[in-house]
């Protein structure tokens, strides 16, 4: 796509030949970037007799050329290949007695947009992108996932105001972490206007606002508006300890064609401190839920919120509320976290259960990366807790990453 827009500029503005050469060496003079990925995710599910074991290398080749009149264009191709037997669900390979690893194997363009930053403080993109807006609870890319979500798009980020970041995005298409070969969920197609402006004048707290406009075209019923407002931010208590803290709240209802049922709130609220290399948090955020409908966050990075066992990709119509408490810490250049999740309902405040994880990573002169992680979720057996909240299930993931 990217390419196709550079002979568009060609066709448009030819060039004389001092030009040519400039343009020539930007295409020719730029860089080349990799990131090959190998991970191995185990999964021990209550309800399935069989244990999932998927391992699977992802790898990424990318190139960016040089600028040229402030434009430059990036591609960038993804691939995924299962290593040996395929002994997992990968969610249309139809091995159901495995437990799912959203993993398939599959190879596409992950990236390939025009950039351009010929103006002042302002730059836009066209085409295919990663994006990630605050902390990724409404919009994300899926890192985790070897096959990561990325967005068709024209976007344009501004801070020419002073302590003002804007940023707009509509969105056309989302590329889903399942890939292009899917059969049923390979994309998202939408028309969707996101709005996110940040000010960092009020030192040392950030507050952002924002506005997502979900316009869904094939599930229009799931179309839906969000407003919301977000702060954090942290304070020096001496040269050794900090304080940290985050709250955020958002209102959420129908768009476009969406249904009228769709009306929920989010709360999140966050405190924590810093003391030499101890990290201490506890953190609340609830979904709200009526019955009917539950707060829905579909282009968000979902593993990093409500456990990382994955039990609540999707929210409850009852609503969820999740009060977890972290610990982090390093260790002779180990990262070493540990994370506690006590699940209730939001409508009838029923338990869901509990999950406990550890994370250790490590990473080598900023290219070679190790991490082992392990969560555990004991969902609790009351009769108003049904379906996959209400199913044990332990998993273990061992990754070696190299960038460059």
């Amino acid at each position: 796509m990217a390419l196709l827009w550079g002979v568009f500029l060609l066709l448009v503005f030819p060039l004389d030949k001092a030009h040519a050469d400039i343009l020539l060496d930007a295409l020719a003079g730029g860089k080349v970037s990799a990131d090959i990925r190998y991970r191995y995710e185990w999964v021990d599910q209550a309800n399935l007799s069989k244990k999932a074991n998927g391992s699977t290398i992802r790898t990424r080749l990318g190139y960016e050329t040089g600028s040229f009149q402030g434009f430059l264009a990036y591609l960038e191709f993804e691939d995924i290949t299962v290593v040996g037997d395929e002994r997992y669900n990968n969610t249309h390979n139809g091995k159901t007695q495995f437990p799912v690893v959203a993993d398939p194997k599959d190879t596409e363009v992950n990236q390939a947009f025009l950039k351009y930053s010929g103006l002042q403080e302002t730059i836009f993109h066209l085409g295919r992108r990663r994006l990630i807006l605050d902390n990724a609870r409404f919009v994300g890319n899926v890192g985790w996932r070897q096959n990561e979500q990325t967005f068709d798009l024209l976007s344009l980020e501004n801070t020419t105001l002073p302590n003002i970041s804007a940023i707009y995005a509509y969105i056309f298409n989302v590329n889903r972490i399942f890939g292009d070969h899917h059969p049923t969920s390979a994309d998202i197609s939408m028309d969707t206007h996101l709005i996110n402006i940040s000010f960092s004048q009020f030192k040392p707290v950030t507050l952002t606002a924002y506005g997502y406009l979900l316009d869904l075209n094939d599930t229009s019923a799931a179309s839906t508006k969000t407003f919301g407002l977000r702060l954090n931010g942290s304070t020096p208590i001496s040269e050794e300890t900090k304080i940290l803290y985050a709250g955020e709240f958002a209102d959420q209802s129908d768009f476009a064609n969406g249904a009228s049922t769709n009306d929920a709130t989010y709360w999140m609220a966050e405190l924590g401190g810093t003391f030499r290399i101890l990290t201490v948090k506890i953190s609340y955020e609830e979904l709200g839920g009526d019955g009917v409908y539950g707060f829905s966050t579909p282009l968000a990075t979902l593993h990093a919120f409500q456990g990382w066992t994955d039990k609540f990709l999707a929210t409850p119509a009852n609503g969820i509320r999740d009060l977890f408490f972290t610990v982090s810490t390093h260790l002779m250049g180990v990262k070493l976290a540990a994370v506690y999740h006590d699940f209730s309902s939001d409508k009838g405040s029923f338990d869901y259960g509990t999950e406990l994880g550890f994370l250790a990573t490590k990473t080598f002169n900023n290219r070679y990366t190790l991490l082992a992680k392990y969560a555990l979720y004991d969902a609790d057996g009351n009769s108003q807790n049904t379906g996959g909240t209400a199913i044990n299930t332990d998993k273990l993931w061992l990754a070696a990453q190299v960038k460059f």
